[in-house]
């Protein structure tokens, strides 16, 4: 089969859940090998990890470069280990640093790019990704016809599923070419003990219908009780209710979970742009014409402020 290259996200010592996805749907379209990169003495831990989801080899490289510079370190890994065993695809996160990479990578390899695919299968002539266009309204599925095609794949697009391999590791000297932005300090994130955005399973949005920044706290409220992220729309973050980080749309941050709960949201196609692409969607609004109504699997016509507290108090009780 042919050799399918997944660059491995790590954080904090741990494999991210998208890269997990991304070697599931590597084992639909040819034989998965992991890259890890920068991650020092938890290398082994990482390609153990990989293992379990299917790399049946992992390239390991590391050096102060991963941690300080931005980038170009693992453009010129990722380059390099493609030009020596010749992929039939190269497969990356679809999140901002992800497809930089990507996209770096397919130029230095000559190579063609699909960027925010949300599915993979096999085709004759290479890998065939799907794609959500034209602000979600329809899918198109593409092939790259030069190359080595350079994937980025939608975190949430399948679920991260096992299949142990075998995993033999192999490490990797890797000639940096510099030329990069150096990392000069760094400040922990506050954590709000919720998932990450992108990457969460559930997410609870709320728009201009909270009415003002006390107004989340529902949200809030429903978002912890079903262990979900919470994102906020365009109008909602504009007003100063809800950080930008938060923002779901166009311009915000794309997710595709499993369960999208939009409360007080009209529904925009900027908005729709950035979750249309959910499993399943349910709306709460008071407006019945509300263009969100016309996109959901589930709409409730009412207060939010009614809704979201008898839903979350049925969560807590059936949790209980």
């Amino acid at each position: 089969m042919a050799e399918i290259l997944v660059l491995v996200d790590h954080a904090d010592g741990a494999v991210r859940k998208p890269a997990l996805e991304l070697l599931t749907l590597a084992r639909r379209i040819g034989e998965p090998s992991a890259v890890v990169l920068g991650a020092g003495d938890k290398a082994a831990e990482l390609a153990a990890k990989a293992a379990e989801y299917g790399a049946v080899k992992v390239y390991v490289a590391d050096g102060a470069e991963f941690a300080d510079l931005l980038v170009v370190p693992k453009v010129d890994a990722l380059a390099q280990i493609a030009g020596a065993v010749r992929p039939a695809a190269v497969l990356v996160t679809s999140s901002g640093e992800g497809k930089e990479v990507a996209a770096r990578v397919a130029l230095r390899i000559g190579s063609g790019i699909i960027t925010d695919a949300i599915d993979l299968e096999a085709g004759d002539g290479g890998p065939v990704a799907t794609q959500s266009v034209f602000a979600a309204s329809f899918q198109v599925k593409s092939t790259v016809s030069h190359g080595a095609a350079v994937i980025t794949v939608k975190p949430n697009a399948v679920a991260p599923e096992a299949a142990p391999a075998a995993g033999a590791v192999e490490s990797v000297t890797v000639a940096f070419t510099g030329n990069a932005a150096r990392v000069v300090s760094r400040t922990p994130r506050v954590s709000t003990g919720r998932p990450e955005l992108t990457e969460a399973a559930i997410v609870v949005s709320g728009g201009r219908g909270v009415g003002a920044a006390e107004g989340f706290g529902v949200v809030e409220e429903l978002a912890d009780a079903l262990g979900a992220a919470v994102g906020a729309s365009r109008a909602a973050v504009d007003a100063g209710w809800y950080p930008h980080s938060s923002q779901v749309g166009q311009t915000g941050k794309q997710v595709s979970p499993q369960l999208y709960i939009a409360a007080g949201i009209s529904g925009a196609i900027q908005h729709r742009a950035g979750m249309q692409t959910s499993k399943t969607i349910v709306a709460v609004n008071k407006d019945p014409e509300a263009p969100i109504f016309e996109l959901v699997d589930y709409g409730v016509v009412g207060d939010l402020f009614a809704v979201l507290p008898q839903l979350t108090a049925e969560v807590k009780a059936r949790k209980a």
